[in-house]
């Protein structure tokens, strides 16, 4: 349950003015249909974090020393520090959406667009973390669907009344938390 629980309060956070939910709100204002892009959202969602937290899990499984550990904890400061520079979406990233509808549209841009982003990698070290997928992939896509769907249905009116700089220094926080209480727990200072 710790797996999920995390993995879920992380990627929600850090998903919020990520690229990813600036897609979301494109795709909302270009399509009018809300319920298939969220359900695009989820099926790319849990592809991509699927096979992101398979690889944490190996990753953890084949590495597993106290060097990998040491790893892991850095790679939460990292993407800390990393969450605090805000996404920009470029027009280059924006879907051409013309020939496929809705659902298809949003799975094929979503699973692209995610590759090598924040939650993706998040998720690689969250499944690296507790060396589980299934758990770590429910909630990082638990997460993603958070602080997506609102998105689409609200669009820009909520991402005006969000303040950014707030919720990304709060997730940052929270990944570099992770992260200095994974060094604690390698160093051998608490159980």
């Amino acid at each position: 349950m710790e797996a999920f629980l995390t993995s879920s309060a992380v990627v929600a956070l850090a998903e919020v003015g990520d690229k990813t939910q600036l897609l979301a709100i494109v795709l909302a204002t270009r399509f009018k249909k809300p319920w298939p892009i969220v359900a695009g959202i989820l099926v790319a969602t849990l592809a991509n974090h699927f096979l992101a937290a398979l690889v944490g899990e190996q990753a953890a499984a084949f590495l597993d020393g106290l060097w990998f550990r040491y790893l892991v904890a850095a790679s939460f400061i990292v993407m800390g520090l990393w969450t605090l520079i805000p996404d920009k979406f470029d027009e280059d990233d924006e879907p051409k959406p013309g020939r496929f509808g809705p659902f298809l549209a949003t799975v094929i841009a979503f699973f692209l667009v995610e590759m090598g982003d924040k939650t993706q990698i998040a998720t690689v070290a969250l499944a690296a973390r507790f060396e589980s997928v299934v758990p770590v992939m429910l909630g990082t896509t638990l997460g993603m669907m958070i602080a997506n769907a609102p998105a689409v249905f609200l669009g820009n009116a909520l991402i005006e009344r969000v303040p950014m700089r707030v919720v990304h220094v709060i997730a940052a926080l929270l990944f570099v938390a992770i992260g200095l209480w994974l060094l604690v727990q390698t160093a051998g200072w608490v159980g």
